[in-house]
């Protein structure tokens, strides 16, 4: 099912169910004077609702921004490890290959297998920091034999610690998502809010009931955006593996 789809259902389903629920509780109280209830619900529904929104609205804005620092990083760690390859090219012929073989491993470890795990929220294995600390291995322990070939794989070490910086920071990305303490906040906070418009009166039945799911469809519009951008390689942000797939491009092509 498509994002828009899925979306679309689920902000239509909370709409639908409130504006129901409010027919029902409306006509069921429509005799006890609800009206009078405006000015002290309307009070209690500024605090509430302002709070509900400020909380969902800075957890958004925290998932944009890590979405935006996610796809960064990839292709910092991608670009970095390509910067490692090059550097090492100058080094002896022994060193160069196996810096060549390490470089393509990581990126295939990285692009076909940790990438599936960190969309499922699986836990990623630890094979690419093997891959990672061979690579490092082999550029701190590659001989020289010119003042030039040390400048390189001092480059070369600078780029793989690099990719290290990197890779922490995506997987770290990976696996933050929204704390269960938020999650709970908006939750309540959104239906105390929604609660609350119960206990408004004046306005017809239906159009009443119609401002009721205006308002919870709002707050479930921003329930799903929260819930798809948690996990920055999935759901409607899904950060993909395109800069380890050009990396691998590269590497082959200077192979």
């Amino acid at each position: 099912m498509s994002l828009f789809l899925s979306g679309l259902l689920w902000v239509g389903s909370v709409m639908i169910v409130t504006a129901i629920l409010a027919v029902v509780l409306r006509r069921w109280r429509q005799r006890e004077g609800l009206a009078s209830n405006n000015e002290v619900a309307g009070q209690v529904f500024t605090v509430v609702g302002g709070v509900n929104v400020v909380i969902a609205a800075f957890v958004l804005i925290s998932l944009f921004d890590g979405m935006d620092t996610a796809d960064k990083t990839t292709y910092d760690e991608a670009n970095a490890l390509v910067a490692v390859q090059w550097a090492g090219n100058s080094l002896a012929a022994a060193d160069r290959g196996k810096i060549q073989t390490l470089t393509r491993s990581y990126a295939t470890e990285v692009s076909e297998r940790e990438w599936p795990a960190m969309r499922s929220g699986r836990e990623v294995g630890s094979e690419g920091w093997t891959v990672l600390a061979e690579l490092q291995r082999t550029v701190e322990q590659a001989k020289t034999t010119s003042e030039r070939q040390e400048d390189r794989r001092v480059e070369a070490a600078n780029q793989v610690w690099n990719v290290y910086q990197a890779r922490q920071v995506r997987l770290t990305s990976s696996g933050s998502g929204v704390s269960a303490v938020v999650w709970f906040a908006i939750l309540i906070g959104s239906v105390m809010s929604v609660a609350l418009m119960f206990m408004f009166g004046g306005p017809g039945l239906y159009s009443y009931a119609f401002i009721v799911s205006m308002l919870s469809g709002a707050i479930g519009l921003l329930l799903f955006a929260i819930y798809q951008l948690q996990n920055p390689f999935s759901g409607g942000a899904d950060v993909g593996p395109d800069a380890f797939l050009s990396a691998l491009a590269r590497l082959s092509d200077s192979g």
